[in-house]
């Protein structure tokens, strides 16, 4: 059986390989925040959560799959709720039994496995009892074909037939088993027989005593026929043993697949509740496939964008969305103040990206965007007493690896990228990188204070270019926006100014 609620063809793969680059990742877009609001302090649903957020799905229908699903889970929260208590209850059901504490033996694997196949048939039936009531309120592909699964493969007679095959492993009349002679006349071919069905006559009792028959009595004291007779009905059951417990074995996998992928849509509507309840929108993306053609085909438009990393942050103020048209756009370059909201900005173009190929919602009003073939940060990084180079040394040697793992499709983000040198060299290796990177096919927001930088490229006049320029309104809450327009001088003088001696400005400006 197969759950299919995170693809339309495969299971969720929970071996899977982080991205070489996921610390990068988290610690640039400080996912640490977001993945502990989807997890709500379940170690689990944080790790689910982690592997599905970078599931990097570059399908925009498998996208759109996963999506359906979620949407069926924010409008029928309630019964998934119930759907991953019954897993949760099947894969905790074996702690209930007491079979570890005997020796490993084919009976003692019979006795085990038969109790913990009848608590996974309780769980089947309870999720066929939701299915049935429920199921015509889901519309999702993914969750349509689950309830219609869960119908075909556990009808009644299906679990009562199981029913029954449990409660003859249960040998209360003993146990039969047929064997023939081999070589040196040890016995070969064990195998355990159905009992016969008994009559009238066998079921009263003492009447079959006289019988005729062959068999033989073991002495209450002789510990080595005990031996005998319990070896003799352990190579009887173990054929029995193994098929029991490999049927068990297999039932435990769906659950804990099942429990994975409605454990990641769990996280989806954690996130989701606290985001909501501190008024910030979410919305469906609409994703275009990757753009690695050029950059006509490139798409990034979103209506009030904001960092949720942020939102979940903030105590009593609401983090400020942005409104960016992108679409044919290759590079995009954010200049302006300090504290003006430009890694914030980038922080949530990056975080919209994930979620997007992850099949979520994304924090914005609306947004539709190109996947990535890969996301990639080149943030910059504080002086650490144990770097064993300088840091533009650092800074150049994280961006060659990105350089060997990055590929046409591909979205880098840049914060304040090569500052660590002076403005005229750190310019002309940015504006190199981005040439070369550009050349390739890759898309790149980059956020920089060099105005010799901003100036060249802006001069240049290329129509696959956008410019953004971050504003500081002290308007109460400090409200922080990035709207189009052309680079200005560097903020650094202006910024000091202010700390210093104050401004009555109502905006200050790059």
């Amino acid at each position: 059986m197969k759950a299919f609620l995170m693809y339309p063809d495969r299971d969720f793969c929970l071996g899977q390989d982080l991205p070489p680059n996921e610390a990068d990742l988290a610690s640039d877009l400080e996912l640490e925040v977001v993945l502990h609001a989807m997890a709500d302090g379940d170690k689990f649903l944080f790790d689910m959560a982690r592997l599905g957020l970078h599931s990097g799905i570059t399908s925009p229908d498998e996208i759109a799959y996963r999506q359906h699903v979620l949407a069926d889970c924010i409008t029928q929260t309630a019964v998934v709720r119930d759907l991953y208590d019954v897993v949760i209850e099947a894969l905790t059901a074996e702690k209930k039994i007491l079979g570890w504490i005997f020796r490993h033996s084919p009976e003692t694997i019979v006795h085990h496995s038969r109790q913990l196949m009848e608590l996974y048939v309780a769980a089947f039936r309870r999720l066929r009892g939701i299915a049935d009531a429920h199921a015509a309120g889901f519309r999702s592909e993914g969750f349509t074909r689950f309830f219609a699964m869960l119908a075909k493969e556990l009808g009644d007679e299906y679990l009562t037939e199981i029913e029954a095959h449990i409660g003859e492993l249960a040998f209360r009349r003993g146990t039969l088993i047929s064997a023939s002679l081999g070589k040196g006349s040890k016995g070969t071919g064990y195998t355990v027989l159905r009992q016969p069905e008994q009559g009238w006559r066998d079921r009263i009792p003492g009447l079959n005593r006289n019988r005729p028959g062959y068999s033989f009595t073991i002495a209450e004291r002789d510990d080595a026929g005990a031996r005998a007779l319990s070896d003799l009905n352990g190579r009887g059951l173990n054929g029995a043993a193994n098929a029991l417990a490999q049927s068990t074995d297999h039932i435990k996998a769906f659950f804990e697949m099942l429990r994975a992928e409605l454990g990641f849509y769990l996280g989806c509507l954690n996130l989701r509740d606290q985001l909501l309840a501190k008024d910030q929108p979410t919305c469906f993306p609409d994703p275009a496939g990757p753009a690695p053609a050029g950059a006509e085909n490139a798409r990034l438009s979103t209506r009030g964008l904001y960092d949720a990393s942020l939102a979940l942050s903030l105590d009593d103020a609401r983090a400020i969305g942005n409104d960016v048209d992108a679409d044919g756009k290759q590079v995009i370059l954010v200049t302006g103040a300090n504290h003006g909201g430009k890694s914030t900005f980038l922080r949530s173009v990056g975080l919209a990206q994930l979620m997007m190929q992850a099949g979520m919602f994304v924090p914005a009003e609306s947004f539709a965007a190109s996947v990535s073939t890969g996301l990639f940060t080149h943030f910059k990084r504080e002086e650490d007493a144990t770097m064993e180079m300088g840091k533009l040394d650092e800074e150049l040697d994280r961006m060659s690896t990105i350089a060997s793992q990055i590929s046409a499709g591909g979205l880098l983000l840049c914060n304040e990228s090569f500052a660590s040198t002076n403005e005229r060299e750190g310019s002309e290796i940015a504006r190199q990188i981005i040439r070369a990177l550009t050349e390739a096919g890759v898309r790149i927001v980059f956020v920089t204070h060099m105005h010799d930088l901003a100036g060249r490229c802006y001069a240049a006049h290329d129509p696959a270019a956008l410019f953004l320029r971050a504003e500081r309104r002290p308007d109460g809450q400090r409200t922080f926006r990035v709207p189009p327009g052309e680079p200005l001088p560097t903020s650094y003088g202006e910024d000091l100014y202010q700390q210093v001696f104050g401004t009555a400005d109502t905006e200050a400006r790059v």
